[in-house]
């Protein structure tokens, strides 16, 4: 007998009729606002595009919030801006070091190290590190030393430029992470649903500069460390091109999402809640709604 995944998987590659699709939608905005409310949500935004049937569906999907690290994916399209223009070698050398400008009256401050969630990067203070091995800690380990070293290699312009050039709205990079100052003074990177959805499908179909840069942001992605937001919601031989985001008051995920036999499906997730709740299975649960909406709307 079929396994359950192996039997969604196989329903996902039938197109859906007017009907089912218009019941998926009514479907998933009930499911929504149900695990917005059993999670006790502050504020819940989603977008999601399927390439295979090409489905869309948003809720309150231009709405910003706070990045978290979600801004990696930015810093790293304009990364890969600066490589596929041949203004950029992937082996250049980057001196890891471990004092940053603030945006706010240029005054240097330091990450807290023992926050950083990837020693890898910091093992290497007073080293270096190449452009291509900081991206990838920055990525799938979220590394904030590498991502504020890759700010300053490239600069603000220019990732603001890349979004610019590709007309990626809903996304607003101002700085690097743990800029306190700029924290304080309420300057923070803002990201909404759809200007998050749009990068991803740039990528995923290799319209974000050249084919070779979208497929080495892609294999990058693919090796997201952190698992408990979109992947935790889907079958386990879903393999998941996606970046994760996560402060005291938010949860984020943005992923691509690859299942055997069709074309991938891009769903962005993001969450606020209060200082004091804590992070939930939110992220997940969203996930697994739309997977399984999906699956049952396309086999009606």
């Amino acid at each position: 007998m079929p396994s359950h995944s192996s039997q969604a998987k196989e329903r996902l590659k039938i197109a859906p009729t007017t009907d089912s699709v218009a019941a998926a939608e009514v479907s998933l905005y009930r499911n929504v606002l149900k695990i917005k409310e059993e999670h006790s949500l502050v504020d819940l935004g989603i977008s999601f595009y399927d390439a295979e049937t090409t489905i869309q569906w948003a809720y309150n999907a231009d709405h910003y919030f706070h990045a978290a690290s979600t801004m990696k994916l930015a810093v790293l399209l304009g990364v890969f801006r600066q490589v596929d223009r041949g203004e950029l070698p992937l082996d250049a050398p980057v001196h890891v070091r471990n004092r940053f400008t603030s945006i706010v009256n240029q005054e240097p401050f330091m990450l807290d190290l023992g926050r950083d969630a990837d020693p890898d990067v910091y093992g290497h203070l007073g080293k270096t590190l190449t452009v291509r091995e900081l991206a990838y800690w920055m990525i799938t380990k979220s590394s904030n030393l590498a991502t504020n070293l890759l700010v300053d290699v490239i600069g603000i312009d220019t990732i603001q430029k890349t979004l610019d050039e590709l007309d990626i709205d809903g996304v607003r990079v101002l700085r690097g992470v743990e800029d306190q100052r700029a924290f304080e003074a309420h300057l923070n990177n803002e990201v909404t649903a759809n200007g998050l959805l749009k990068m991803l499908r740039l990528i995923a179909d290799g319209k974000a500069y050249s084919q070779k840069a979208c497929d080495e942001m892609l294999e990058i992605m693919l090796h997201q460390q952190y698992r408990s937001g979109i992947p935790a919601g889907l079958p386990k031989a879903a393999r998941v091109a996606h970046k994760t985001g996560n402060i005291s008051t938010v949860h984020h995920d943005a992923g691509i999402v690859y299942l055997e036999g069709r074309k991938p499906y891009v769903l962005v997730i993001l969450t606020q809640f209060t200082a004091d709740q804590g992070r939930s299975t939110a992220v997940a649960d969203v996930s697994r709604d739309i997977f399984t909406t999906l699956a049952e709307s396309i086999n009606e």
